[in-house]
């Protein structure tokens, strides 16, 4: 009897490293994952994970720092990852950091800060350029000229 309800349960193991937090499940705490992670619950805690998936029912309140991340649902707190999709239906209250990509959908609704972090370049090209013009403008000042005073006819 012990036997077959094993071999069933083998089975029915999730071997594909997706991890779910569903939507009658509400987790307090940090989250750490070397895997991925899709959330149609709530996660009240700092999340560290390689992928996350946030369905439209899910919800983070805390920092999430992951590779890649897409959000459906709602995140009340700071977005740092390589790359982040925002999907029509995301709600963000809090600042995004990307480093390579940051695609949003038309209808998402973000109230925070978004800015592209360092992606390990020290230096392009256009960095260079732009530094070149403002070092030009201050070692080459404007030369004052006196403008001469007409007089007026009495």
């Amino acid at each position: 009897m012990f036997k077959k309800l094993r071999t069933e349960v083998k089975h029915n193991i999730n071997h594909s490293g997706r991890s779910l937090i569903g939507e009658t499940l509400q987790l307090e705490g940090d989250l750490r994952s070397s895997g991925s992670v899709d959330v149609a619950g709530l996660i009240n805690g700092n999340v560290f994970v390689s992928e996350m998936i946030i369905k439209e029912t899910g919800s983070i309140r805390g920092t999430l720092e992951a590779i890649t991340v897409e959000v459906n649902g709602h995140v009340e707190g700071k977005i740092i990852a390589d790359t982040i999709i925002v999907g029509k239906s995301a709600v963000i209250k809090g600042d995004i950091f990307f480093k390579n990509t940051l695609k949003t959908e038309e209808g998402a609704d973000i109230d925070g800060y978004i800015k592209r972090v360092n992606n390990g370049k020290s230096h392009s090209e256009e960095d260079i350029t732009i530094e070149e013009i403002v070092e030009r403008t201050e070692t080459t000042k404007p030369k004052i000229v006196p403008v001469p005073q007409h007089k007026e006819a009495v």
